[in-house]
């Protein structure tokens, strides 16, 4: 494994989807800059399980940063998303309220809506919500149509933003952990398990790690309490059984549990919401997936018609406190990024761009920016079951994965992309492969036999020179 010994103008800690867009971020705006991930490939730790939902900031605190975030990640991946060849699946969703209690919420959540400018938010009657949903359970008696809402792919989108810093020149390290920090007359040497790196920014978006990261300099301002979410993922035929995401009355405590098409043709069903004290094991269990099990099929009866093909869990960075926790430290060189809950898909883009902002009003002279002159823009493998695959395509060598259509040629191709894949969960990440209803069991000797000699010299090598 390449051994660091690197001089960069910012680091950034973390290969999460946060990460991964500040990262785009700060290479575009043309600063020398390097992600570290302790993992074997992006999205290794919370970013991995997510509801991959593309949200209005419809129910977010009203005047909040996460509001702010949001709506601009949003019309930022809205912008950007076909130049990336990124899918986009235009679900809407409906808020139903299955009692009174929840029907007397429903006008404070369109008010809230409104006051967050997303004003195409409105109540609508049982009948309407029947109308679009008709496989629903009887005895809604209301719901909030959203109009906005939309399902995107939660492992492209990323990679995208990753791929195009690459193809400017950022630089990045897998399996590298940050051990100690210690502060030098221009900014920090960071020790890791790959080697040392000199930079003159760090940018903490070490997710369920940040506060831990923080805690190797200062006292935190903040603590990670890990929220471990689980979901169900049933048989792609389920799909047909809703058309929006079905969303339910929030609580103080929790935004519920959904039901929601992925782009991948699947419908999955969570998250639960559980306080633990690991940072880094996400366990399923048996005994609560057949709580969620019976939850779903209270809302939608027809669940019990279609088998579960997988199951996983994530662990959101929750924190002592509701909101984003990003702290800028100029005497310090220091910018955090904590505390980014289930939001962080849709707000990532504008995170980075705040943290942009948050380096031209108070850390301007630390380094040169030297922008590229014009932006080049990765075409990102289509992946979306309502976009047209490569198997559809002529000269794709045979499809290798059946469950997930994928081709030979999808599974070469990744290996001369920008970012390799430097592991098995990376490949399954990028292609889809062994992520069906068999589970790769059917396909994994073929996979092996496409890929593994081409493992070998891909974690060797890695892709910093």
């Amino acid at each position: 494994m390449t051994q660091l010994n690197e001089n960069v103008d910012v680091v950034v800690i973390g290969g999460g989807v946060v990460g991964c867009a500040v990262f785009r971020r700060f290479t575009l705006m043309g600063a020398r800059t390097m992600l570290l991930e302790k993992g074997g490939d992006i999205l290794s730790g919370a970013s991995k399980a997510n509801s991959a939902i593309l949200h209005t900031g419809f129910d977010a605190p009203t005047g909040s940063l996460e509001l702010q975030c949001m709506q601009a990640g949003y019309e930022e991946y809205m912008a950007i998303h076909q130049q990336m060849n990124l899918p986009l699946l235009k679900t809407t969703a409906i808020v139903v309220a299955w009692n009174q209690e929840q029907l007397d919420a429903l006008p404070g959540i369109v008010q809230q809506a409104h006051n967050n400018g997303v004003f195409d938010v409105e109540q609508i009657s049982s009948e309407e919500v029947y109308r679009r949903e008709p496989h629903l359970a009887k005895g809604a008696l209301g719901g909030v149509y959203v109009p906005g809402e939309y399902v995107i792919d939660p492992w492209s989108s990323p990679l995208a933003y990753m791929t195009q810093a690459v193809m400017h020149g950022g630089q990045y390290a897998f399996n590298c952990e940050v051990q100690r920090v210690k502060s030098t007359d221009d900014g920090w040497e960071l020790t890791t398990s790959r080697g040392r790196v000199q930079t003159r920014l760090v940018i903490n978006c070490a997710g369920n790690h940040g506060d831990l990261i923080d805690g190797m300099w200062r006292t935190p301002e903040f603590e990670i309490r890990p929220r471990k979410g689980q979901f169900l993922v049933y048989d792609k035929a389920s799909a047909s059984q809703i058309n929006a995401i079905i969303l339910p009355v929030p609580t103080p405590t929790t935004k519920g549990v959904l039901l929601c098409k992925t782009i991948f043709g699947n419908m999955i069903l969570g998250p639960t919401a559980e306080e633990q004290q690991d940072r880094n094991r996400a366990d399923v269990d048996e005994t609560v997936m057949q709580g969620l099990i019976e939850k779903g099929s209270l809302m939608l009866p027809t669940l019990t018609d279609y088998p579960v093909t997988a199951t996983y869990a994530g662990l959101r960075p929750a924190t002592e406190k509701k909101e984003y926790r990003i702290f800028h430290y100029p005497q310090d060189s220091w910018i955090t990024v904590g505390g980014i809950r289930s939001t962080g898909l849709t707000a990532a883009l504008g995170i980075a761009s705040h943290v942009e902002s948050l380096y031209q009003q108070h850390f301007p002279a630390l380094f040169t920016l030297n922008p590229p002159p014009e932006l080049q823009w990765p075409r990102m493998p289509m992946l979306s079951e309502y976009e047209k695959r490569d198997y559809a395509c002529p000269g794709n060598g045979g499809i290798v994965c059946h469950c997930e259509l994928v081709t030979r040629r999808e599974l070469e191709a990744t290996f001369d992309s920008a970012i390799p894949p430097e592991c098995i969960g990376a490949l399954r990440r990028r292609t889809r492969v062994m992520m069906g209803r068999c589970n790769g069991f059917f396909c994994s000797n073929n996979v092996a036999e496409i890929i593994g000699h081409r493992f070998e010299n891909t974690l060797v090598v890695g892709k910093v020179e």
